[in-house]
C-alpha cells in the first residue's frame, strides 16, 4: 500500500516563502532600527518583494510582527522542550537555560527585538509578546517548583528567563568571540541551585 502526501500548488508554497521573506526582512529591520523607522516600504525592499505582496500576505507592519512573534514562540517552546525532556530531572533547568543561549544565537534579531518590546505595554502585538514570555517562564517555573514545593517562583523563573536572555544578547553584541560553553558557564553559575 503506498500512502501519498497532498501536493500543494506553486501558489501555495510561493505564498509561504514569500511571507517567511516578509516575516524575517521586518524582524531584521525593527530589531536594528526600531518599529517606528521600519515602514512597510522598507520591508519589501529588505524582502526583495513587492509591497503589493506583503499587504497580499499581511494586513499591516503590526500583523507581520505578530506572526514573527508567533513563530517565534512555537519555535522557542519546542527548543525548551526538547531540551527539558531530553535532560534528566536534576539538570532540566540548566538544560533549558542552554538551549534558550542557542536561541538567542540562532535568531538574535528575535531575541533583541523581544527584549526591547517585552515591557512596551502599548504595542499591538503586546499579547503575542505576553504569550511568548508567559509560556517560556512557566517552562521553568514548573521544573523550579519542583525542586522549591511550597514557593512562589514565577520571580525566579523570570529572572532565569531575564538574565539568561541578556546574556545571550550580551554574547552576541558585546563579547561575540566567547563559546557557548563559556556564556553557559557563566549562566550557570547563577542558576547553580535550582
Amino acid at each position: 500500500m503506498t500512502t501519498s502526501t497532498p501536493r500543494q500548488d506553486g501558489n501555495t508554497a510561493r505564498r509561504r516563502g514569500t511571507r517567511a521573506l516578509v516575516i524575517d526582512a521586518a524582524v531584521r529591520l525593527v530589531a536594528s532600527r526600531g518599529f517606528s523607522a521600519t515602514s512597510v516600504d522598507d520591508i519589501a525592499a529588505e524582502a526583495g518583494v513587492a509591497k503589493g505582496s506583503v499587504y497580499y500576505n499581511f494586513t499591516s507592519k503590526s500583523d507581520i510582527l505578530e506572526a514573527a512573534l508567533d513563530e517565534g514562540t512555537a519555535r522557542l517552546r519546542a527548543a525548551l522542550s526538547e531540551a527539558r525532556d531530553a535532560a534528566p530531572d536534576a539538570g532540566r533547568v540548566d538544560a533549558m537555560v542552554r538551549a534558550l543561549l542557542v536561541a538567542v544565537h540562532s535568531y538574535p534579531d528575535l531575541a533583541k527585538l523581544l527584549a526591547a518590546e517585552v515591557f512596551r505595554a502599548e504595542r499591538e502585538w503586546q499579547q503575542s509578546i505576553a504569550q511568548l514570555r508567559a509560556e517560556t517562564i512557566s517552562m521553568f517555573a514548573l521544573e523550579i517548583r519542583a525542586r522549591r514545593p511550597g514557593e512562589d517562583v514565577s520571580l525566579v523563573a523570570a529572572a532565569v528567563f531575564g538574565a539568561t536572555l541578556v546574556a545571550g544578547l550580551e554574547w552576541l553584541v558585546f563579547q561575540p568571540d566567547r563559546t557557548l560553553d563559556e556564556v553557559h558557564a557563566s549562566v550557570r553559575s547563577l542558576t547553580s541551585s535550582l
